[in-house]
């Protein structure tokens, strides 16, 4: 085998853990697990990471999740780490900017100029809405 570790991402159902005894599924689940990883990647030497077994082990002995995205990492010496992977997702509004083909500049002015019309509504006026919005509430309470 080469030198460089071999890294797969898999998706587990852990369905079949739901077919034992409540008091063992997450037992269960730890199991299903193991042979997984065992099967794909050819090897009898199997670690889980301690956060992939916080995760599995945080909703208690009786209720394992359904199914996990795992990834599991190949050593040298025939040993296989488990551990959950957690997909990056990037925001819309991350992806919109990178996509854009407005210079920053111009991005930056769109920004600016939204910030001052939201500035121009006058102080006193948000004074004189909370003063009314006090005033109903007072009468509500008054009525009730």
């Amino acid at each position: 085998m080469s030198e460089e570790n071999t890294a797969r991402i898999y998706t587990v159902n852990l369905a079949k853990a739901w077919d034992t005894p409540k008091y063992r599924r997450t037992d269960r689940v730890i199991n299903i697990i193991k042979e997984f990883t065992q099967r794909h990647m050819q090897t009898d030497k199997v670690k889980i990471d301690q956060d992939l077994n916080r995760h599995i082990w945080s909703r208690g002995k009786k209720n394992p999740p359904r199914k996990i995205r795992l990834r599991m990492v190949k050593e040298d010496d025939d040993t296989v780490v488990v551990s959950s992977y957690i997909e990056e997702k990037r925001t819309e509004a991350e992806s919109e900017e990178t996509m854009s083909e407005e210079p920053v500049e111009k991005q930056v002015e769109e920004q600016k100029e939204d910030k001052v019309e939201l500035e121009e509504e006058p102080v006193e006026k948000q004074v004189e809405d909370q003063k009314e919005d006090n005033v109903q509430a007072k009468q509500k309470e008054k009525s009730k």
